[in-house]
């Protein structure tokens, strides 16, 4: 889709690209997110209410203004595309992230080994 648009020079190559950072920058929080409740264990209630509240205090503000000022207020034409590069971009960068991971794990413990036998 990001290809045709590009080689085709059609007007939404820019959404997009947008769209894709947008999806890219959303698994990060997500990710960021996930590994911050299971930090959570064991902590005082108030702080996983004010974990939870900072949380929806940025990100309620933030959804509303996307669907209001970005979603709402772009031509019909480019929403479906937009809307697939967005999950794209999340599939992507979670699957690249987890695989980022288990290299650098692999590694980590590939070096122990060869400092256990040093």
């Amino acid at each position: 889709m990001l290809g045709k648009a590009f080689a085709m020079n059609e007007d939404i190559k820019m959404y997009l690209l947008i769209f894709w950072g947008i999806g890219m920058a959303l698994a990060f929080l997500r990710l960021f997110v996930n590994n911050s409740i299971k930090k959570m264990k064991g902590k005082n209630w108030k702080v996983k209410v004010a974990f939870f509240a900072v949380l929806l205090g940025f990100g309620l503000p933030f959804q509303s203004w996307f669907r209001n000022a970005v979603l709402y207020k772009m031509d019909s034409a480019y929403l479906g595309g937009s809307i697939a590069m967005l999950v794209v971009g999340m599939v992507f960068m979670t699957f690249f992230s987890g695989y980022a991971k288990g290299k650098y794990v692999e590694r980590k413990a590939g070096s122990s080994q060869v400092m256990a036998k040093s």
